[in-house]
């Protein structure tokens, strides 16, 4: 099964209060990409179709919101959240991994995703897409399970990190500028560890 069918499926299968992901008010996401300097008037949410992080963009006064996934139905739930204000989003379906022409952006932001891709060469794409899309002085901000977190999530393997770790993978072109941690409970009441870290890009490194 490829990426793509699995996520449909899932998305398919469950209800928002059935996925174990699932946040009512991205309060802490919403916090850093608000804190950013200069602030952000463009910023693509990746793998964020079911997410209410759009709403909470466009009410801080982002100008251009972009919503990237793979899952035709999580940006069909997406829309039919915000109602009449989907039309002032973007709306992309795609594999962040083949995405390109996103940007220019002011901020990345992907909570949950980065951490499903274990091979080295996934990772490598992935950090080639945030560079296509995120202007010089942008910032990721890239969320995914603490070390103390699951080893697994919706039938897949995930790589766990610190925040360090995470800005690794991004290598010297990305400086760490902030990170948080969050105890996420799960709409069942399980506690899931994540790590944020916040990524300024810089120039880029021969």
């Amino acid at each position: 099964m490829d990426r793509r069918e699995h996520w449909e499926r899932v998305y398919v299968a469950k209800a928002d209060g059935e996925l174990s992901w699932f946040q009512s008010e991205p309060g802490v996401s919403l916090e850093l990409i608000q804190g950013v300097v200069p602030p952000a008037r463009s910023v693509i949410d990746v793998g964020g179709g079911q997410s209410a992080l759009a709403a909470g963009l466009l009410a801080m006064g982002v100008e251009r919101v972009t919503v990237l996934d793979i899952a035709p139905s999580a940006l069909r739930r997406g829309r039919e959240r915000l109602g009449a204000a989907a039309e002032r989003v973007r709306w992309v379906e795609g594999d962040v991994l083949e995405a390109r022409g996103l940007g220019p952006a002011d901020v990345w932001h992907d909570r949950a995703v980065f951490h499903f891709l274990t091979e080295a060469a996934d990772r490598r794409l992935y950090a080639a897409a945030v560079r296509d899309a995120l202007r010089p002085g942008g910032h990721a901000v890239i969320a995914t399970f603490a070390p103390s977190g699951p080893e697994r999530c919706s039938g897949l393997a995930v790589r766990r990190y610190d925040a360090a770790g995470i800005a690794a993978e991004f290598g010297a072109e990305f400086e760490l500028v902030n990170s948080a941690t969050e105890t996420h409970t799960t709409p069942w009441g399980r506690a899931q560890d994540f790590v944020y870290a916040v990524l300024r890009r810089g120039a880029p490194v021969d």
